[in-house]
């Protein structure tokens, strides 16, 4: 932990209205939405309902990773590169898309199943990194390592899934700088995380009610928080205010570059889209499947 504990503070709040999105599906976009377009290294955060009969099948990606945190429910996924599975409550799955992916991701219904709800957060990559070969990182719930500042009985859990927290680290190596917590705190618990300095902050609250810095006002579900990034200020201290305060607080090292984004593909320059349209087309570059592979549980 810093031993100068100087507090960033909200910049800018912005509340996800809850939209519906496609047939069956409802979203809070945060960013992505008109109110807070890219935040640099981020692109898109939907927290996302999906009722039964709904789902997100085949479909590509180029140029970004996709980070999806299943809240309740579970999902399952499966893509061209033979890669399949589920990631169950409370687990994460890490994907870089690289240089190209066709996937499916369909959320799992069925009697006494809690819906499924998750986040889902796409961060650019690196112009250096954008044509990897594209990887996957995975966590079930029990190997997302968990912080307890006041110990395991104390008012405060984070779980770290990516990046470190209070002496815990999570085994996720993002491409970029990336930490991503998850955390649950009591009525009146306080504490202060550390945020590396120059990197780019915001909390997505999703219960309860929180207020950020040494006196800042109280913040309300489904908002986000835009924090400050100036000179000095070497994390934020955040208070529970009420006794079921839970959200995420995700920080990214900006990238200084161009977005250029044409649906699922991310690139920084309009030539480099042309490019990657091409090889959708034409299945090469890593789409070399884009017109022979289907997933089974999108197509079912």
């Amino acid at each position: 932990m810093a031993l100068n504990m100087t507090s960033r503070n909200v910049v800018k709040k912005v509340l996800s209205v809850d939209t519906p999105e496609g047939a069956g599906a409802r979203v809070r976009r945060s960013i992505g939405s008109a109110s807070l377009r890219n935040l640099t290294p981020f692109l898109l955060l939907d927290h996302f309902h999906v009722s039964e009969g709904a789902g997100f099948p085949d479909h590509p990606h180029r140029g970004q990773a996709t980070v999806t945190y299943m809240l309740e429910g579970s999902s399952r996924h499966e893509d061209s590169a033979g890669h399949s599975g589920t990631i169950q409550t409370g687990g994460v799955q890490w994907m870089c898309a690289g240089k190209g992916i066709i996937h499916a991701e369909m959320p799992v219904h069925g009697k006494n199943v809690p819906e499924p709800r998750g986040l889902q957060l796409w961060v650019d990559l690196p112009k250096s990194v954008k044509m990897t070969e594209p990887s996957y990182q995975e966590l079930d719930p029990e190997a997302i390592p968990v912080a307890y500042p006041e110990g395991k009985d104390g008012n405060i859990s984070i779980k770290v899934i990516s990046g470190k927290s209070h002496g815990v680290e999570s085994p996720v190596r993002p491409l970029g700088g990336c930490w991503y917590f998850h955390i649950m705190m009591k009525n009146g618990a306080t504490m202060f995380q550390d945020i590396p300095a120059g990197w780019t902050a915001f909390i997505y609250i999703l219960k309860g009610a929180v207020s950020v810095g040494e006196s800042g006002p109280v913040h309300d579900a489904f908002h986000t928080l835009v924090l400050s990034n100036e000179s000095g200020e070497t994390g934020v201290q955040l208070t529970a205010a009420t006794d079921d305060a839970s959200f995420v607080l995700i920080a990214g090292e900006p990238l200084d570059q161009t977005v250029f984004q044409y649906g699922p593909f991310v690139m920084t320059n309009q030539e480099e889209i042309q490019s990657t349209l091409m090889d959708y087309r034409t299945g090469r570059n890593g789409f070399e499947k884009a017109h022979t592979w289907k997933s089974k549980i999108g197509n079912m």
